[in-house]
């Protein structure tokens, strides 16, 4: 995963760079079923990585000194899906937590989504292939009955 990091009106050291990669490397193991190929070998996407993040770190302004100042957003390209978070703390630390947080629940539910029309695809192409042509459906409760081969 690439990962990109902006700040806006704050001093980006080497701890707080560090702080923040740890931070969104953990959602790496979410990201396992994109780990098949790295980067794109299209036309169009040579060498451009499957999994991109933006982050941006920042205070909101500098005339507040208390108060929810600091801000991540967090913005991550995924194939055929972008996904975006953003979180306004007292702490930046805080901030990039909660922005974590944030992507994990919402990664979770793509991962599942993906997995889950896998699982359909493959339950359909099984039924496919054991159908024989005289098969007859029976109809359920709430169904039209189907009849093949009649």
């Amino acid at each position: 995963m690439k990962i990109v990091i902006k700040a806006t009106n704050i001093e980006l050291n080497q701890a707080l760079k560090d702080y923040i990669e740890e931070k969104i490397n953990d959602l790496e193991r979410f990201l396992e079923v994109f780990e098949e190929e790295t980067y794109y070998n299209g036309f169009f996407g040579k060498g451009k990585p499957r999994v991109e993040a933006w982050v941006e770190v920042g205070r909101t302004t500098f005339h507040h000194q208390k108060g929810q100042v600091f801000r991540a957003e967090v913005q991550m390209h995924l194939p055929k899906k972008s996904i975006r978070a953003e979180a306004i703390a007292d702490d930046l630390k805080l901030a990039v937590v909660e922005v974590k947080d944030e992507l994990q629940r919402q990664l979770k539910k793509y991962k599942n989504k993906i997995s889950v029309k896998e699982k359909r695809r493959t339950r359909i192409f099984k039924r496919l292939l054991h159908l024989s042509p005289l098969a007859r459906f029976r109809k359920r409760k709430g169904e039209r009955t189907r009849e093949e081969g009649i």
